[in-house]
């Protein structure tokens, strides 16, 4: 591998709950589908939130990208506090599943860890 693989910039929108708790580092697994446009996110890379319609943004460092089969198998593998410490799995499930419908979730989830950068 060369060194001259330089570490990507994402930008992302969240919704305001979520954006929250990764601006206070008590978010460290975010969710997402595995789109295209996400497939070469690595470890290395950052991100960008942004809640949407708005100036506020946060940016984190990726640690990890894990690929899950669904969103079940990701909280079951990442530990549902990690994703959200503030409610149940189950509450959770319902939570993404109300924002990915199931053709989504069909192409599978992927867990990205993640580090706050300081502001």
């Amino acid at each position: 591998m060369s060194d001259s693989t330089t570490a990507r910039r994402h930008e992302l929108n969240l919704y305001r709950r979520y954006f929250d708790l990764v601006a206070a580092g008590r978010k460290t697994i975010e969710v997402r589908v595995r789109y295209p446009h996400l497939a070469d996110m690595a470890a290395g890379d950052t991100i960008r939130f942004r809640i949407k319609g708005t100036d506020e943004t946060c940016d984190v460092l990726v640690k990890r990208v894990t690929a899950y089969d669904d969103f079940e198998a990701l909280l079951d593998g990442e530990g549902p506090a990690n994703v959200n410490p503030t409610v149940s799995r189950e509450q959770q499930l319902a939570n993404i599943r109300s924002i990915y419908p199931p053709e989504k979730e069909a192409l599978g989830a992927l867990a990205i860890e993640i580090e706050l950068l300081g502001s």
